[in-house]
């Protein structure tokens, strides 16, 4: 039960930062509802709860191989995320369309997926995470508790994209039509200019390897 309610804590840490999976939340959130912001969410605290699954199994091996290749994890997330902010800036309805609810909650989920799975911080987050619960927790690596540890993590992420998409949507019946365009098309430019300097970074880590 402890390492169950550590793990919480650790996803909720990790998931509280405002980045751009954050802005997508909220914006989708405000455009769309709370479901489709919160499935957004969810997409994020799988990839968390993926690497939580990786770093108590103690798979050290896969996650210095993606911590290698974080100069091309960064190129690729920051044009992916680039992209998304584009069409949110160009798309004629304040969110994305899709042609059903579900197909716009499973786009939402699979791209924040993505997104957080490529995203190097992550990584790198994890790492330094699981090598400070090492001591006192194990005495070998991938002799953590790993399901307590990865239902927390999925847990206290999800409890955040929650309450996140619950508080923005709750806004959306105080704001005019005309607030609401400027706020997609405010978010949708700070995804790209994320995306760019994402990219940026990308390139001067290659370039210095």
């Amino acid at each position: 039960m402890f390492v169950f309610m550590k793990a919480i804590i650790i996803g909720l840490c990790i998931a509280a930062p405002v980045g751009p999976i954050g802005l997508l939340c909220i914006q989708r959130s405000l455009m769309r509802g709370w479901k489709l912001g919160f499935a957004t969410g969810l997409g994020a605290a799988t990839a968390d709860a993926v690497y939580g699954l990786l770093g108590a199994l103690g798979i050290s091996v896969v996650i210095t191989v993606l911590v290698g290749l974080k100069p091309w994890l960064c190129v690729f997330g920051g044009l992916f995320l680039a992209r998304i902010g584009y069409q949110t800036i160009r798309s004629k309805e304040p969110a994305t369309t899709l042609p059903s609810e579900t197909a716009g909650m499973m786009r939402a989920y699979s791209t924040t997926l993505l997104l957080t799975l490529s995203n190097p911080m992550t990584i790198l987050s994890f790492v330094a995470i699981f090598a400070s619960m090492s001591d006192g927790m194990a005495d070998e690596p991938g002799q953590h508790p790993v399901w307590p540890m990865v239902a927390g993590i999925f847990l206290g992420s999800a409890v955040w994209w929650l309450g996140l998409s619950g508080f923005s949507a709750a806004f959306k019946a105080r704001l005019p039509a005309s607030k609401l365009k400027w706020i997609n098309f405010l978010s949708g430019f700070l995804i790209v200019v994320i995306g760019a300097y994402q990219v940026v970074t990308g390139i001067m880590l290659a370039a210095a390897t």
